[in-house]
């Protein structure tokens, strides 16, 4: 028997299969498991060609797993290596943020006490090369050049760096370190009783880090809070569990799962938690999806705050993570997950439209801007726990004040622009130029959100840098026009994020953005109760 054939059955018994049972009490492994086992065996033996059994094995697991549902999948070491380190909260390297232009890393920010910091790297440093072999001008993608900075804790790099202003490129000599990566990437004060933040993603440390922005923004004087979750794929239901008992009282039901060998399980808020009086606003759309709907769904459906933006994604299927001996890895759905009121949010996946398009079919079909156009059966209608609303299972968390999608303020120019990197690009060698001076005029997010201005020297680099890049205005210069109050408001929220970080760029960039003021609005009110029985509408 070969190795993986070996590592199926251990996969089998992993899940509880008992391969002698069957054998004694019905007489022999079961028919689609010798099936399977004599294919495997024929083709190795038997096949024209060598076969790399390998790809092979893994083809025949994603073919069996796609039989199932969309979100039960096979991973190979190298994914699963990714994969953990981004929901484990940390990874090992030299510690810097950077983003690529024109073949060149230009690092944005240093991790705080990491490697590369306690050298002396600095923002607006280029790396050209690691361990003499060069970065800049091979086009080396970011995969690539991310595999030869990371590496093993304690081992050694050496990177050329070239700085503005030194004539030879300085050479740094580091020990990499274990790095902490953060899931809740921004929050600050918008006045002097409201608060922003926004979670990314929920992962091993997704609560502490949310507990301990909280309480930073609780000291500052946050009364209301606005809670972003636009964009948040999901991650660890414990994460977004251990958050949502933040905001309510101590039994309450956050969710409860349940599957065919899977007896339900209620997971209930413990209480204390450091947030159950203020006002609540949380921020979803059409990519919020899993743990970020079941937060989403239990403040919900305990009317603990209003959920304004777009109806999310609708991912309402549990999965467990079961490790194989060679270092890949099966997510199988084993669950699904209910919210309070007792909804499934889980979206059709065996129905007429196929479930990758979906997003595009919300697109075309005008639901993402009318909410008159998104209908629900009647037999999915439930009701909020507290004040008896009527909410709705079956595809995503529906907002209570929904937010269309404003595609009149982006013209096919600025997609184009931002598509190719253009603004980006600009904004970057801008602050790579410009960096002591803006620092120095500018000591504050305060001084530079009043008083920086993005002039038309500025504007006329991102128009340069998009012929460049063979950005065409194809409606002249009215569109051209219509496309410079959106390109500065970039510009200037990115210019933010170079000189500070991504808290200050959101800092920017959310004060023009419709589901944002909406919900700025919402958490004003004194009555949130009032807010919640109002009829849902677009919010304008």
């Amino acid at each position: 028997m070969t190795t993986r054939i070996t590592v199926f059955f251990s996969l089998l018994l992993l899940l509880g299969v008992n391969i002698r049972a069957q054998q004694h009490g019905q007489g022999g492994m079961s028919e689609q498991l010798t099936k399977l086992m004599f294919s495997n065996n024929l083709i190795n033996h038997c096949y024209v060609d060598s076969v790399n059994e390998v790809k092979v094995v893994e083809a025949a697991i994603k073919a069996m797993l796609k039989q199932l549902d969309p979100h039960s999948t096979y991973s190979d070491p190298k994914e699963v290596k990714s994969f953990m380190e981004s929901m484990q909260g940390n990874f090992e390297g030299i510690g810097v943020q950077f983003n690529i232009v024109e073949d060149t890393l230009f690092v944005i920010q240093t991790t705080p006490n990491g490697p590369s910091e306690r050298a002396g790297i600095l923002a607006g440093d280029r790396i050209v090369a690691v361990n003499d072999t060069a970065i800049a001008g091979v086009k080396m993608d970011r995969g690539d050049i991310m595999m030869r900075l990371r590496g093993p804790k304690g081992s050694q790099v050496k990177v050329d760096v070239v700085r503005r202003g030194v004539a030879v490129p300085l050479v740094f000599n580091l020990t990499r370190d274990k790095i902490d990566t953060y899931t809740v990437d921004a929050a600050y004060m918008i006045d002097k009783k409201n608060g922003y933040i926004r979670i990314s993603q929920f992962g091993a440390n997704t609560h502490a880090e949310f507990v301990a922005k909280l309480d930073s923004l609780k000291e500052r004087g946050m009364k209301n809070l606005i809670l972003d979750l636009q964009g948040n794929g999901g991650g660890y239901l414990n994460a977004a569990v251990d958050i949502a008992n933040e905001f309510l009282d101590r039994a309450q039901l956050v969710v409860y799962t349940e599957g065919r060998v899977s007896p339900r399980y209620d997971y209930l808020a413990k209480g204390g938690g450091r947030f159950t009086k203020g006002n609540v606003a949380v921020l979803i759309d059409e990519t919020s999806a899993s743990a970020a709907e079941i937060l989403a769904g239990a403040i919900q459906d305990w009317d603990r705050g209003v959920v304004v933006g777009r109806r999310s994604f609708g991912k309402g299927l549990v999965q467990r993570s079961f490790p194989i001996p060679d270092g890949s890895m099966i997510r199988l759905t084993i669950a699904r997950y209910y919210t309070p009121s007792g909804r499934n949010i889980q979206k059709p996946y065996n129905d007429s439209i196929p479930y990758a398009d979906d997003l595009m079919h919300r697109y075309s079909s005008g639901e993402l801007m009318s909410a008159d156009s998104i209908h629900f059966p009647d037999s999915l209608k439930t009701f909020t726990k507290r004040l008896g609303r009527t909410v709705y299972g079956g595809g995503g968390i529906m907002p209570d004040y929904f937010i269309p999608l404003d595609t009149n303020r982006y013209t096919k120019y600025h997609r184009d622009l931002v598509r190719s990197g253009s603004i980006l690009q600009a904004s970057l060698r801008y602050v790579d130029e410009n960096r002591k001076t803006l620092q120095s005029l500018y000591p504050t997010i305060e001084s530079f959100s009043k008083n920086f201005i993005v002039d038309e020297e500025l504007l006329s680099r991102v128009r340069e840098q998009g012929e460049r890049d063979s950005v065409k205005i194809a409606g002249g210069e009215d569109e051209y026009q219509r496309s410079l109050p959106q390109i500065g408001r970039q510009l200037k929220a990115l210019i933010a994020r170079d000189l500070w970080n991504i808290s200050e760029y959101l800092e920017i960039f959310n004060r023009e953005e419709e589901v944002f003021i909406k919900a700025l609005e919402l958490v004003g009110e004194r009555n949130m109760d009032a807010v919640l029985l109002k009829k849902r509408k677009q919010g304008k």
